[in-house]
């Protein structure tokens, strides 16, 4: 894992010379720790798992700085939630002092908390999920991506069809059943993976969410988790939900809440400043790693993939979530990202919003496109007079699909 480069580096990179922390967030696992060491290979390094160094910093914080004041890493901070208000004296004693700590975190309810009370503006944060296609086949990211960095417009079609595909089908597919975790997809082997799940699943509710959460029903929480693997892409009716799992809707939103904060699902809002006034408002959600999600619901391999009656919302979450990992690696103002739909079914995957424009993007799994399938996407593209809606699919090449509709392969993204 260590000689994969990260998208990211150049943004964290920077970020380090804007403020004198930065903190990694993301999911465990996800190379966090090996990104960190990575980019200060010669900083000192303490992990708050470890006991030798939870009580090194915990027990006499002002002896730790006096003996690390920069050039420090310091992984699971929110073991630590008192960190952050330590480290504020720390950094007001010299403001001007850049590129002194990374902290790492693997759960961002009470961090993200802690960091907006005592750190505000002393920090820079930045998620970092499972590989990115590219990533894994050390590529650079995708041509696509060029397009945001720019107003999107009409002329924009035309450097979207002088790309070229980063991989072929075979891999995207490969990725799109075992996710992009780095241990397990780099050992390539499929006993190994299998293994690393179940150990990674039993780990997640048995140490990390007792830790976090130890009033929490782990065994009502555990069986959530199935469901909600079973839901990705899909819109989460959270009565519904409540109903087959016997427990009130209020803890649903809980246990949303949990798994978005340890980074294993993301809750994706409504666009509701479209002209239409049927919108639904629910919230959509995707499992960050659809390698999980498949370990999850017992799809082992291509075949069971294939032939399973979510592949066509497991696809649009798999793809949802690479244009989210390409987007978020640009050096790019803040980036919306949101899906639509109206009551009597009109829908869109995902929808862009940033200095660039507003962009819809329809996802669909097979090589085909009927015309019935882009009837949501051109009115809402004449709707909201914009230059242009994608669909990405599993075709072979760009192509126009209809006079505002652009058609590009997955392999492209």
């Amino acid at each position: 894992m260590a000689d994969k480069k990260r998208n990211l580096e150049n943004r964290l990179d920077e970020l380090l010379s804007f403020f004198p922390i930065i903190i990694i967030l993301g999911v465990r696992q996800c190379g966090k720790t090996t990104l960190a060491k990575m980019l200060r290979p010669t900083w000192r390094y303490y992990d708050l798992e470890r006991h030798r160094d939870y009580n090194f910093i915990t027990e006499d914080f002002e002896f730790f700085i006096k003996e690390n004041p920069h050039s420090v890493i310091i992984d699971e901070a929110q073991r630590y939630p008192q960190l952050f208000q330590e480290l504020r004296g720390v950094i007001d004693a010299d403001r001007d002092k850049k590129n002194r700590f990374i902290l790492t975190g693997s759960s961002s309810l009470e961090l993200i908390k802690s960091v907006s009370e005592s750190l505000a503006g002393r920090v820079g944060i930045i998620e970092l999920g499972t590989f990115k296609i590219n990533e894994i086949y050390e590529l650079q990211l995708p041509g696509f991506y060029r397009i945001f960095q720019q107003k999107i417009s009409h002329k924009t079609i035309q450097l979207i069809k002088n790309q070229k595909p980063s991989v072929n089908h075979d891999q995207i597919m490969e990725i799109f059943l075992k996710g992009g975790y780095p241990e397990p997809v780099l050992e390539n082997r499929d006993r190994f993976f299998q293994s690393w799940m179940e150990n990674y699943y039993q780990t997640y509710i048995q140490r990390d969410i007792r830790s976090l959460f130890p009033r929490l029903d782990l065994v009502k929480y555990q069986r959530f988790i199935s469901m909600l693997s079973s839901l990705n892409g899909t819109i989460i009716n959270r009565s519904q939900v409540a109903r087959s799992l016997d427990v009130s809707e209020k803890s649903i939103r809980d246990y949303l809440d949990i798994a978005s904060g340890s980074y294993i699902w993301r809750s994706i809002q409504s666009y509701e400043k479209s002209v239409s006034k049927s919108v639904i408002k629910m919230p959509r959600g995707n499992f960050r790693d659809n390698g999980f999600s498949h370990y999850i619901q017992g799809i082992r391999n291509r075949d069971q993939l294939f032939n399973h009656p979510t592949v066509g919302s497991s696809f649009e979450a798999f793809i949802t979530e690479e244009v989210i990992k390409g987007v978020q690696a640009l050096d790019i103002a803040r980036v919306n990202f949101y899906y639509f739909r109206t009551r009597n079914g009109a829908e869109i995957d995902l929808i862009l919003e940033g200095d660039f424009g507003v962009l819809p993007i329809e996802i669909k799994f097979g090589s085909f496109v009927k015309r019935r399938q882009i009837q949501t996407l051109k009115a809402f593209v004449e709707k909201n007079n914009l230059p242009f809606g994608i669909i990405i699919n599993n075709s072979d090449k760009v192509e126009m699909i209809s006079e505002k509709i652009v058609q590009i392969p997955s392999t492209y993204v």
